[in-house]
């Protein structure tokens, strides 16, 4: 019995070596996508009528001057901004019975009666802010620890490897990878890792003269930071400290968060690259991970360290963003996408038209979470 309880309260324990990591994760980027919704919202002069974090009964909340429920729900899942106006869960525009629901106070406030820029401002606001939240922690990581960086040299190159097919030696410098300039070793890791089977031009510094070769990435299983098992694109080329130098590279604030800019744009970038893959089946579906993963990841990083768990909320947030930011309904880039057709017609898009879009988009979502949970759990 001790043991159950050791291994379910215990400080390594499920309870909080994994759910409560996993948990402050989560709402700590719910919680700031919703507040971009709330503030640039209230900023647009719409009223608000609850700010939730969960869903389900509601365990503690409260009023503001403003007249805003701000609550903490039951299960800890996710969360909403509900403004006035907002009759329904696709967001549509309200039926006349509904409008007559409000009184004329309400209905100048009313979401649905905003201009289309001020709905589509606050609604592009979510993912925004986990971009935001992103480079603000990246910022502080980096302006308190800076970070390590090497020369992007090649100290060895694997035997067969798509580096020794195409040519390259040992004592090379890497150029460019691509036509994108690279400066750290890093640089060309980060622009092989997600090109498998695509070819890749490199050019290389040898000898005092620039050479340029083809080689094509293949997927190699590797172990990350935290332990998991990851397939990653290489081109089978290895730095060492004699040639790469490593060095502490520190930052002033100013140059904390235009690293940090640079590193969230390289994020985005990575993962809209790895989404259109996965799409066309270029990449493994294993590589996709939902609550489960990611409470995983989130114990282990709690493991490593507070700075290690911020982390993962840095890049879990960029996640959170460009999926929402995905043209499907119910997530806040379908609702993007109709404003930009009412934009255009001048009109909105009828109620039956968003009724039937929702419905078809819900069932992807779904579909889609029904898959990773699968994944999580029996998949791989």
């Amino acid at each position: 019995m001790s043991e159950i309880i050791q291994a379910t309260f215990g400080a390594e324990g499920f309870i909080l070596g994994t759910l409560v990591p996993f948990l402050f994760v989560l709402t700590v980027v719910v919680f700031v996508h919703e507040m971009g919704h709330y503030l640039v919202g209230r900023w647009c002069g719409i009223g608000v009528r609850a700010f939730s974090i969960g869903f389900g009964p509601e365990l503690l909340g409260f009023n503001d001057k403003h007249g805003t429920r701000w609550k903490l729900c039951a299960i800890p899942l996710g969360g909403y901004v509900k403004f006035v106006g907002d009759m329904n869960a696709t967001s549509s525009q309200p039926t006349a019975d509904e409008m007559e629901e409000l009184t004329d106070e309400e209905r100048k406030v009313a979401f649905h009666t905003q201009p289309v820029w001020k709905r589509a401002a606050t609604v592009v606001a979510g993912p925004l802010f986990n971009f935001l939240l992103t480079i603000v922690v990246f910022a502080v990581l980096f302006s308190a620890y800076g970070r390590y960086v090497s020369e992007p040299m090649v100290a060895e190159v694997t035997a067969g490897s798509p580096a020794a097919q195409a040519g390259i030696q040992p004592g090379d410098r890497f150029v460019s990878v691509d036509g994108s300039k690279v400066e750290t070793f890093a640089d060309v890791q980060r622009l092989v890792s997600g090109r498998a089977g695509d070819a890749i031009s490199f050019v290389m510094l040898r000898d005092g003269k620039e050479v340029t070769v083809t080689a094509t990435p293949q997927l190699m299983e590797q172990e990350d930071a935290l332990g998991n098992k990851v397939k990653v694109a290489v081109i089978g080329v290895v730095n060492n400290r004699e040639l790469g130098q490593p060095r502490l590279v520190t930052y002033s604030p100013a140059g904390a968060l235009t690293a940090a800019v640079e590193e969230t744009g390289h994020i985005i970038e990575r993962t809209g690259q790895f989404l259109k893959r996965f799409v066309v089946g270029r990449e493994d579906k294993c590589q996709l991970g939902g609550p489960v993963k990611i409470a995983d990841m989130a114990g282990k990083a709690a493991k490593l360290g507070f700075e290690w768990l911020v982390q993962l909320v840095a890049l879990l947030s960029v996640g959170i963003g460009i999926l929402n930011l995905l043209p499907i309904p119910p997530l806040d880039g379908g609702h993007l996408l109709f404003y930009g057709v009412e934009a255009v017609i001048r009109r909105p898009v009828s109620e039956r038209m968003m009724e039937m879009a929702y419905r078809a988009g819900l069932l992807l979502v779904l579909g889609f979470m029904g898959f990773v949970f699968w994944n999580d759990l029996f998949g791989c």
